[in-house]
């Protein structure tokens, strides 16, 4: 009931929204060692003046980022038998005790939770256990209970290793047995400091991984109604601005279409040797540029496009791209730019239509008037079907 008090309050004092915390999630192992010591005087033994070496280990899961459940156990070693050695028994193994433990993180509780460990926490735990003594005075079995703080420090850069110093005090509750009274040699086993364990211990957590890809509790990305309707609004903007540019693309396709009908008329024109050899075949499709630029307008792409589909429908055809400029300006730019034009459309049919390389040569003639006699169809980069 304790234990369920806390849960609640810890998840009403996280105000950071986590995600879903699974069955198989923020499990961790470890182990410790260290040593136990009377809380009070007792016969020869006191406080720090018998000690039994203690190791154990840890078995839990955090159910939130505050609360968490530990199945935590001790086994105390002595060997000696004389009443300084804390146990008094023969065995190797004195006394075991096994307790559940409630674990809160302090820090989460009273900081928040910030998306990750902090690199230094404080812990408290709390909870009952079950110890049994071997040999002794006799073989008892007692009720216990366990207080403790650990000082953790979280380490690595995913903080999937934790590193504890713990001191936590051990009770025997159970009036009817021995295991703590013969550990402190003799006495009831009311609840007093003469029935209680001081121990002191080093130990290190690994904690495994989680659903969420990390070692811990992770924040979840949430999105406000504000911000929802904000971005539906900036939907709805574009869509509208898109349907605006409906009427532009109409206008655009019926200038492509007049365009394309003087190009076929241009192309039905006969050429002459000085453009064309005559033992090569002149491709239909032309791609016209603006004067001045050999970038390629999105409507120009559909005659590199037919091109590029002969020539993945004809594994071995080979295609040389021909530059033109119209003669306006001085000779030596539009030479350039007739270069810059066939390879423009070299980069067209490789990057973006994925025609090889090497299936493409490039060639700039520079101005020309003996195309057409409109000088916005002298502005074109012409297929030549050099396949032999």
């Amino acid at each position: 009931m304790l234990a369920a008090g806390f849960m609640a309050v810890s998840v009403n004092a996280q105000n950071t929204t986590i995600t879903s915390n699974k069955a198989g999630d923020n499990w961790y192992i470890g182990a410790k060692a260290g040593v136990a010591t009377p809380m009070q005087k007792w016969g020869d033994a006191g406080f720090m003046k018998g000690f039994a070496p203690n190791v154990g280990i840890r078995l839990g899961k955090n159910f939130t980022t505050v609360f968490g459940l530990a199945l935590d156990a001790d086994a105390y070693i002595m060997s000696k038998s004389d009443s300084k050695s804390l146990m008094g028994n023969k065995t190797m193994v004195n006394a075991t005790n096994l307790s559940l433990l409630g674990t809160f993180n302090l820090s989460n509780l009273f900081a928040g939770y910030q998306g990750e460990p902090r690199s230094f926490e404080v812990i408290a735990l709390g909870g009952f256990g079950w110890m049994h003594e071997f040999g002794g005075y006799s073989k008892a079995n007692g009720l216990t209970s366990k207080a403790a703080i650990d000082f953790a420090f979280n380490l690595g850069a995913a903080k999937a290793w934790q590193l504890y110093i713990e001191p936590a005090v051990v009770f025997g509750l159970d009036e009817y047995s021995n295991g703590l009274n013969n550990a402190l040699a003799g006495g009831d086993m009311k609840y007093d400091s003469r029935n209680g364990l001081f121990q002191l211990n080093v130990g290190f957590n690994y904690k495994f991984g989680n659903s969420n890809g990390t070692h811990n509790f992770a924040v979840a990305q949430l999105r406000d109604q504000a911000e929802i309707d904000g971005l539906n609004a900036k939907i709805n903007e574009l869509r509208a601005d898109n349907n605006n540019k409906d009427g532009k693309i109409a206008a655009d396709a019926k200038t492509i279409a007049e365009l394309q009908k003087k190009l076929a008329e241009c192309e039905a024109r006969p050429t002459t040797a000085a453009v064309v050899e005559k033992t090569e075949t002149v491709l239909q499709p032309h791609v016209i540029f603006r004067q001045g630029k050999s970038t390629i307008d999105a409507a120009q792409y559909a005659s590199i496009e037919m091109v590029a589909k002969y020539m993945k429908n004809h594994k071995d055809a080979k295609v040389k791209v021909q530059g033109y400029a119209s003669p306006e300006g001085k000779a030596e730019l539009n030479q350039k730019l007739s270069v810059a034009r066939a390879e423009a459309v070299k980069t067209a049919l490789v990057k973006k239509y994925k025609i090889a390389a090497d299936r493409i040569t490039t060639e700039g003639l520079g101005a020309t008037d003996k195309l057409s006699s409109e000088n916005d169809f002298n502005r074109v980069a012409m297929f030549i079907d050099t396949t032999k």
